[in-house]
């Protein structure tokens, strides 16, 4: 009977031993990489095409993906490519795989900028953005993304439907920002960094004017600019809160704040509150 290698190593020179074995290693290594590795076969391009959208339509999103990956990858030049590159960016999309979702549909927008479904492709990087908003006790670099790509839409894209959403979603991803500049602004306030809590909440008045925050916004101007008797302002702002926001309880609250320091809501046309405000007098 032949002798195995191993077997012959034992009559090998000790020197050579060492050598010998790391060989054998190197050997066995390539060959489970091979055995392991899935091979490459080739398949015709309406098969691998028809196959992910039935794992699509079966929601298996990632195996869907990565079937409309192969499209590309085993016939580039064929016209199922294109639409597998958008399809493969949904189906990542679908599967919660947000940073693959956008890197797919970058590359399509960069390899096929006049192509008829970039404007989807636009508006996938968008959602995928929007649909990784955190709290507003978080970081919020996703919100200034999602916010950068839907104003992308829109004015790449105008009279689009994806427009449509995405001027929806730019109104609450606004309102998401103006959101954490108040929680931050109330932080201050509520430590008495008068000052500090000033700028937050007028980053909210001139910059997120049209949210849902700017009635309180002008409640917590009044409360700041009181506590440091800057009492010009805090009247101005509560002119403004009256004039906007006639019935809301943040204006009846800035009326009581500035009663008690025997005040009335007055405005200042020199006031950065007033001036920001100047469209609506």
């Amino acid at each position: 009977m032949a002798k195995t290698l191993l077997q012959t190593l034992t009559f090998l020179p000790r020197a050579t031993i060492r050598p010998a074995l790391l060989l054998i290693a190197v050997l066995a290594l390539a060959a489970c990489s091979t055995t392991d590795e899935d091979a490459y076969v080739e398949r015709p391009v309406e098969n691998i095409y028809n196959g992910a959208m039935d794992l699509m339509f079966d929601g298996n999103y990632q195996l869907a993906a990565r079937e409309f990956d192969e499209v590309e990858r085993q016939h580039p030049y064929s016209t199922w490519a294109n639409r597998a590159q958008v399809m493969a960016a949904y189906s990542y999309y679908q599967a919660n795989a947000y940073d693959e979702a956008i890197i797919a549909a970058e590359r399509f927008v960069e390899l096929h900028p006049g192509h008829d479904d970039v404007a989807y492709a636009y508006y996938l990087i968008a959602i995928s953005y929007y649909e990784q908003i955190s709290d507003i006790g978080r970081d919020q670099k996703m919100t200034s993304l999602a916010l950068t790509s839907l104003d992308e839409v829109v004015r790449r894209f105008p009279s689009s439907t994806y427009a449509r959403d995405a001027r929806l979603k730019t109104d609450l991803a606004r309102d998401h920002l103006a959101g954490k500049e108040m929680a931050v602004g109330r932080y201050y306030l509520t430590r008495d960094y008068y000052i500090a809590a000033v700028n937050r909440f007028r980053i909210v008045i001139e910059r997120y004017q049209t949210t849902s925050h700017v009635p309180e916004a002008l409640h917590r101007l009044v409360e700041s600019y009181l506590s440091l008797g800057v009492y010009s302002e805090a009247q101005t702002a509560a002119a403004v809160l009256g004039y906007n926001y006639p019935g809301s309880d943040w204006y009846a609250d800035s009326y009581a704040l500035l009663a008690d320091e025997d005040l009335r809501p007055a405005h200042d046309e020199k006031s950065w509150i007033d001036q920001a405000f100047d469209s609506v007098f």
